[in-house]
């Protein structure tokens, strides 16, 4: 306990870990990622890698995450490093502290290497945008969901903000706002208006600022500190003849051409459109790109602009007197060093520098961690990519000085490391888990890389490093397989893969006889989930797999493409925060299913469309702002089963990424779903899937993510179709099943007494141990492999790692009684689905990583598995099985009642994923199933895996205690 309190009175436990976690990342020895991938950002000679300490009195130790632009002041002395990201500290007393939750302005000098910083500004809330005035004398920083401008100017070599924020008056964001968010007052309402990427032009008298949730633009009269003018960017808001035209939509960045003509990216209509302020403000032009173009620059004489494009892994340069692109460069790497045969996506360029003389384009690739190095040639269309430089996780920005020595990187994540608290940032009781800020955000640091621009010979020695980081081979598509898995293709001809949610393996599987887990940290132990703890001890105990998604919304992202796309992790971490932004990330962008084409079929899947104002100008089409490309170019088919159709599979899915927004209704309203145990005897629909490929391929009565109702009637569900494919021989060969109440909630309105959190989790797992029960006693076990994997790991403590949890493998030729302690991730599980298969991968992470070759072994056909009914589920009214005559089945005292958890978690969004204050809610589970046990402090990340029993003994001694 001493040593608990002094992490706390420390700062939050990062005086004495997280400074570790950086030196770590200075290390030039390579850090792996629960991408797969490596990092080594302090490879570069004469480099300089150090966290962003905004020196808050209080927290002095506290470093910031999420730094997402720079910008260098006119002069070259100065450099900006704005951060858009979690950034939300908790005081002693576990209570949020305002005063240290805020975002950022870094200010460095750069006169001098390495760089010196001079100043620190504060700012409630920023998205993207920050620029320089034209004489150096000021800057503005976008205020995100706050919706205004922020001005700064130096006084007596300090720079503050000048006047009050200039506000642009967008009372909310475009969108179909659901029931929670239109009563929820903020910062709570996730329908913010939020301002994004800011441009001053040559004269600096006005700035164009882009509205992202608002699909417009904003012209501010820089004399005057005030909005001057409004355009909306969509053609139909435009010109009527051209309503419901897609356009504009989703605007992320802007740059002014002199005075008078400008460009704007929109992410989700890939288009960069052009404007023009000489006769009014008015669009002149669209210039349509693969890919999504984020972040824009011009070189010197204006006749060029360059764009960042996501999703093609691209930068694109346009022609500004034609308006025609002129070039498209891939940024992934020297074809030398990666041929990238397939095309796989998932490089993510996201930011651009110019050398000074114009010769070199320096772009970071956010996906790969480097900073392409890109020779111009006199013809543009010959410009290639001539090496890579390494960078931190995730870089977002990169700038030089003046002479073009320096390059200037930020990246957006660190690794994040143990969690054994795993708690979040808010209960308004005195806890010592809020005070220790150890949820995966709170962990989760930025970094800022100063490097001299490396000479050729040294530049050729860091390309082969981010290429070894990064696991690119010359000449090949993808990454070797060993023999194994044709003899899998040869027997193996279907796959089910179940998609479950947020429990870390210290969580679940802590307790296990076998595996490096930590029994002090094990909530849900053998009673509770003991399906989950029989099918890891009968098949392989993986106590080494890393969920590479940090939280549901980018978790279900990897777990679905291998990767998430730039737009998610810009906004992800930003929501997260409750700074704004609707849950975008599951296929519903602003609360509208995009897996609908048009207003009528949005309207039959949800009657509320009706209410929407200008719906057929609002988000029209399929296109989805966060979804990732295929390897053609195919627009948003990055997904598992898009790899499966591509090769002629059949698919069938039962959950994934289906509109939730009726779920949300109250008993009684005409959109409400009904809870029926089985809406198919009534051919009543209760799935309305978001996807448009996935729109003929769901089960329309599998209910989708919704607290109150028992993952047991789900599997009763997907029987009911499994027994039909039995009768006639046909069961798909990919499956996707989402099997969620491990996510917990609403436990007031739960049916089937299913409405504790033990209960919600003996139901899970029971759901899995029928699904898997079932299989293995069909005509299919021969030739059918299940797969189980938890979207992230966030609601759980580990004392490995934060992003470390809970994989499961059952099926023929799977080694059974197995410890494999060798490191596997999300990738590396979807490659090896895809391997099983025999199909393409979906992206550049998992068309370079290898499958889970150490689980599986020839010699191992034969299997079996009994699904048992958890003792906490016999206090439900679910119909589970008498127990065997003569059998004395275990008790089950559930720690409370349905009321108490009501009670704790009062107030709380359960409808989504996520959209819970889930900073609170971690602590009322600890408390709940802990009672008073503290909470353990050290991040040691021990290896547990020996000497288990006595562990487990102490253990059990110390919770009888």
């Amino acid at each position: 306990m001493q040593k608990i309190w002094w992490h706390l009175i420390c700062g939050s436990l990062v005086c004495s870990i997280l400074s570790g976690f950086l030196l770590a990342q200075t290390s030039s020895q390579p850090e792996v990622l629960p991408t797969g991938m490596s990092i080594t950002p302090a490879a570069v000679r004469g480099s300089s890698f150090q966290a962003l300490n905004p020196d808050l009195k209080t927290l002095p130790a506290f470093t910031a995450d999420h730094p997402v632009t720079t910008a260098v002041s006119p002069d070259g002395a100065t450099l900006l490093i704005l951060t858009s990201g979690f950034n939300r500290n908790n005081d002693a007393a576990g209570n949020e502290s305002m005063p240290e939750s805020n975002e950022y302005v870094f200010i460095y000098d750069i006169s001098q290497q390495p760089p010196v910083k001079k100043q620190v500004v504060q700012i409630p809330n920023t998205f993207m945008g920050i620029a320089w005035a034209p004489d150096g004398k000021r800057f503005y920083v976008s205020g995100g969901s706050n919706d205004n401008i922020h001005i700064f100017e130096q006084a007596r070599g300090r720079w503050t903000e000048a006047d009050k924020p200039i506000a642009l008056g967008h009372a909310t964001g475009l969108g179909l706002k659901n029931r929670e968010e239109a009563a929820a007052p903020a910062p709570n309402f996730f329908g913010h208006p939020a301002v994004a990427g800011i441009a001053v032009n040559a004269s600096g008298t006005r700035l164009l600022a882009v509205n992202y949730e608002n699909d417009s633009v904003s012209l501010v009269d820089l004399k005057k500190r005030k909005k001057a003018g409004e355009l909306d960017l969509r053609p139909g808001k435009i010109d009527p003849t051209q309503k419901g035209a897609a356009g504009g939509e989703y605007p992320f960045w802007a740059v002014f051409k002199g005075n008078d003509k400008g460009y704007v990216s929109s992410l989700r209509d890939r288009e960069i459109v052009v404007l023009d302020f000489r006769d009014g403000f008015k669009v002149t032009g669209r210039i349509k790109i693969h890919g999504q173009p984020n972040k824009l620059i011009l070189n010197k004489a204006q006749t060029l602009l360059f764009a960042a494009a996501d999703n093609s892994d691209s930068v694109y340069i346009i022609d500004t007197s034609s308006n025609r692109v002129i070039a498209a460069i891939k940024t992934t790497a020297p074809s030398e060093v990666f041929t990238n045969k397939g095309t796989y996506k998932g490089s993510n360029p996201n930011s651009l520098a110019l050398s000074p003389d114009e010769k070199t384009l320096y772009v970071t690739n956010g996906g790969t961690n480097s900073v392409a190095v890109i020779a111009l040639a006199r013809d543009l269309d010959d410009s290639r990519v001539i090496g890579l430089i390494p960078t931190g996780w995730y870089p977002n920005s990169v700038s030089l000085n003046r002479d073009g020595s320096m390059l200037y990187v930020v990246n957006g994540k660190g690794a994040p490391g143990p969690n054994p608290s795993g708690c979040r940032n808010s209960l308004e009781v005195k806890q010592t888990c809020r005070s220790t800020n150890q949820y995966i955000w709170q962990l989760s640091k930025g970094g800022f890389l100063a490097l001299p621009v490396p000479a050729a010979p040294e530049l050729k020695e860091l390309t082969a490093l981010v290429a070894r980081n990064n696991h690119f081979l010359p000449g090949e598509a993808v990454a070797p397989v060993p023999p194994i898995f044709s003899f899998l293709r040869s027997k193996i001809k279907h796959v089910i893969y179940v998609v479950k949610e947020n429990r870390s393996y210290d969580q679940v599987l802590g307790d296990l006889e076998r595996g490096n887990g930590d029994p002090a940290l094990a909530l849900f132990k053998e009673p509770i989930a003991p399906n989950h703890h029989q099918l890891a001890r009968q098949f392989v105990v993986l106590d080494n797999f890393y969920d590479s998604g940090e939280v549901s919304g980018n978790g279900w992202n990897w777990s679905t493409a291998a990767r998430a796309t730039d737009n998610v992790e810009k906004t992800i971490a930003v929501n997260y925060a409750k700074r704004g932004f609707n849950y975008d990330y599951e296929n519903s962008n602003r609360n509208i299913n995009m897996g609908a084409d048009t207003r009528k079929k949005r309207e039959a899947m949800n009657p509320a469309m009706a209410s929407l104002e200008d719906a057929e100008d609002q988000l029209p089409g399929t296109a989805d702002v966060a979804a990732p490309d295929g390897p053609e170019d195919e627009s948003g088919a990055g997904y598992l089963w898009d790899s499966a159709l591509r090769a002629g599979l059949t698919v069938r899915n039962y959950g994934f990424l289906c509109d939730l927004t009726r779920y949300a209704e109250p008993d009684g309203s005409p959109l409400a779903v009904s809870l029926a145990h089985d809406p198919a005897a009534t051919k009543t629909r209760v799935a309305f899937p978001a996807n448009a490929r996935l729109q003929e391929l769901t089960d329309s009565y599998f209910r989708g993510f919704d607290q109150r109702f028992p993952d047991y009637w789900r599997y009763k569900e997907w029987e009911r179709e499994f027994n039909g494919y039995v009768e006639n021989n046909n069961l798909p060969a990919l499956e996707l099943v989402r099997i969620s109440h491990d996510h917990f909630g609403k436990f007031k309105e739960a049916v089937d007494g299913v409405n504790t959190v033990e209960t919600e989790m003996a139901d899970n797992d029971y759901a899995v141990g029928l699904l898997v029960d079932k299989i293995a006693h069909s005509k299919y076990g021969a030739d059918t492999l299940i797969f189980v994997i938890e979207d992230d790991a966030q609601n759980g403590p580990d004392h490995v790692d934060a992003h470390r949890s809970i994989a499961l493998v059952a099926g023929p030729y799977v080694k059974q009684g197995a410890v494999i302690p060798t490191r596997y991730n999300t990738v590396s599980l979807l490659r090896t689905i895809e391997e099983v298969l025999g199909i393409k991968p979906v992206g550049l992470n998992d068309a370079v990583q290898g499958p889970m070759t150490e689980v599986f072994s020839s010699d191992i056909a034969q299997w079996n598995y009994q699904a048992r009914v958890p003792a906490a589920l016999r206090t439900t009214q679910l119909p589970v099985p008498a127990a065997s005559p003569g059998s004395s089945p275990p008790r089950y005292q559930l720690k409370h009642d349905a009321e108490y958890w009501a009670q704790q978690t009062e107030g709380l969004d359960f409808n989504v994923e996520d959209r819970l204050d889930s900073e609170r809610f971690n602590l009322v589970l600890w408390k709940g199933m802990m009672g008073d046990k503290p909470y353990p402090g050290e991040r040691d990340g021990r290896d547990l895996r020996e000497n288990r029993e006595e562990l487990l003994r102490i253990s059990a001694a110390n919770e009888r205690e």
